[in-house]
């Protein structure tokens, strides 16, 4: 995706419309046997490296809501920085819907949401 924006990008330069690339979260989705699995922004051990004062927390949910029939587990670690509460990364693993979830990880990292801000985001 990083590729195709700057390529926009370009494309508009050259056209004469002025835009800047502000930069990614790294969000990335690929297929492990009937696993799906996702990432956005950054894990723990980049974090750190990253100069942050990282911390973490894994949760068990579901792919579908409570009311919906045939929903499988999906296994969601998410990452913050300890002094904002800024959330930092996410990592996903399950075998639907979580290549739909982590778009909504990607957002609030683009938006440097605090995990109070994304906690109260109105999603279906």
């Amino acid at each position: 995706m990083r590729a195709n924006r700057a390529g926009l990008a370009v494309a508009d330069n050259v056209c004469g419309k002025e835009v800047e690339l502000p930069g990614i979260v790294g969000t990335s989705v690929f297929k492990v046997f009937d696993l799906e699995v996702a990432r956005a922004g950054l894990n723990m051990k980049e974090s750190t490296e990253n100069g942050f004062d990282p911390v973490e927390v894994n949760v068990k949910t579901r792919s579908r809501g409570h009311a919906h029939p045939g929903s499988t587990p999906i296994h969601l670690n998410m990452v913050a920085d300890h002094k904002t509460v800024r959330l930092l990364g996410a990592q996903m693993v399950g075998r639907e819907g979580v290549a739909h979830c982590i778009n909504a990880i990607a957002v609030a990292l683009h938006s440097q949401m605090t995990m109070e801000q994304f906690v109260q985001c109105d999603l279906a």
